[in-house]
């Protein structure tokens, strides 16, 4: 298991979705993702994909003017 981080600050819908798409795929089981963004809607959006995608939300935070978000890669991708 290793932890990654991705800035997706300053992005608006879809891209911060977009970018933790592609960022995943290229993870393995077990690692986990620190999505650090801006646009209060990917809270909702991001969460949804990865119930689609098969990954686990370990922690979910709004702290004002910057939302993160804990992701565990899951084995479907």
């Amino acid at each position: 298991m290793t932890d990654f981080t991705l800035d997706a600050r300053r992005l608006l819908c879809p891209l911060p979705v977009i970018r933790v798409q592609d960022r995943v795929a290229g993870l393995s089981p077990g690692d986990r993702l620190e999505v650090v963004c801006s646009d209060p809607g990917a809270l909702n959006d991001i969460p949804a994909w990865c119930r689609m995608s098969g990954h686990r939300v370990l922690d979910l935070r709004d702290e004002g003017d910057e939302c993160r978000i804990l992701i565990e890669v899951g084995a479907a991708r």
